[in-house]
């Protein structure tokens, strides 16, 4: 059955997006593959990075963790956001490191005496997860039957390569390890650098990064980074969709809920058969689809099932023909980055918020 609308995901950028990324850092890859690979398909993704050479797999939760290994994934996993309560006798089974943010999910975890393998997880400045005002007590519980083997933070501001906030993290990450090794505590793993530090900061490597948004081809920020071509990424993710319907209509025709659009000419409109139900940013506008090798951009409001997009009047499209959603901007289509900016937001979301009513494809190239 030919689908509505489908993400077309590019293996072999991945794969190439893992050795570019290695080869830069010079230390084992963790790939983040959280939130459904940021869209991109756990499973699949996760299989193709432990094929291409990542030494680790990093998730947030245990399910995702769990689902990895039912699946083959025999490399390393990292599941970081356990709280209190948690099955933490589940991640022992199934061979799972667990982060550790607090001293109630510390003692959960040591009343077990399973030695789960727990990675501490340290608040340098961003004020989100980590131990920040726990950490003297921690310093004095008992490790006995813990089995500490790795610490790690997250930067607030790599992507602004230049914020002095950068500095004042690694310094206070150091400062932390060397409180751990003061009461006997020497984890062998240390991990700090995001995808924007594991590109810019070689400061900050130790000897894991991870790498989540670079994974896939994208920049952690274009206006500070520079897009992908210039950071060598391959994006992964095309996203495609049909054309539902395709008319012509008079000038002054109002379009889309609230009739917040007005045509200005006589044109064709096109109804793209997605919405915001499957990830498509109501509030975008300033973006569209890609046809013919034309931009056709949004027209009125973004609905549940279906967008409309201005063909222009001169097209040649008709209902059931593909149109490309964004791709990689080879061919001048809309990039996620573009869609980004256009819902006021960011590439990550825009990939990660693709639902599951849209068919995942996987191929060694897709474009």
């Amino acid at each position: 059955m030919e689908h509505r609308a489908e993400a077309r995901v590019d293996s072999a950028a991945i794969a190439a997006n893992i050795s570019h990324l290695k080869t830069l850092s010079g230390v084992d890859l963790m790939a983040v593959v959280k939130a459904d690979a940021y869209g991109h398909g756990l499973i699949e993704v996760g299989l193709v990075a432990e094929k291409s050479g990542a030494d680790w797999l990093g998730v947030a939760l245990l399910e995702e963790a769990i689902a990895l290994r039912t699946h083959g994934v025999r490399a390393p996993i990292l599941a970081w956001l356990l709280p209190p309560g948690s099955d933490f006798r589940a991640a022992r089974t199934h061979d799972i490191d667990v982060a550790v943010a607090c001293i109630a999910a510390f003692k959960e975890i040591s009343a077990l005496k399973s030695q789960v393998r727990i990675h501490i997880e340290l608040d340098t400045g961003m004020t989100r997860g980590g131990f920040l005002d726990e950490w003297d007590e921690f310093l004095t519980l008992d490790f006995s039957d813990v089995n500490v083997v790795g610490v790690f933070s997250h930067f607030a501001c790599a992507d602004e390569p230049d914020e002095k906030q950068n500095t004042d993290q690694l310094n206070r990450f150091n400062i932390m390890v060397a409180d751990l090794a003061a009461v006997g505590i020497n984890p062998p793993i240390k991990h700090l650098s995001n995808s924007a530090a594991t590109l810019k900061n070689p400061d900050a490597t130790f000897n894991v990064v991870r790498t989540g948004i670079a994974m896939y081809g994208l920049s952690p920020d274009i206006k500070t980074l520079g897009d992908s071509k210039s950071l060598a990424l391959k994006p992964a993710m095309q996203l495609r969709a049909k054309l539902h319907l395709v008319k012509r209509v008079p000038a002054g025709s109002k379009v889309g809920y609230g009739a917040t659009a007005v045509t200005s000419e006589q044109t064709n409109l096109g109804v793209v058969a997605m919405g915001y139900a499957d990830g498509i940013p109501r509030i975008a506008q300033g973006a569209g689809v890609f046809f013919d090798g034309k931009r056709a951009p949004i027209i009125g409001r973004v609905s549940m099932d279906q967008f409309v997009v201005d063909l222009g009047a001169s097209t040649t499209a008709v209902a059931g023909d593909w149109t490309i959603v964004f791709g990689d901007g080879s061919q001048g289509e809309y990039t996620a980055d573009d869609w980004g900016a256009a819902s006021l937001s960011i590439n990550y979301e825009i990939v990660t918020r693709i639902g599951p009513r849209v068919s995942r494809i996987y191929a060694p190239h897709v474009y």
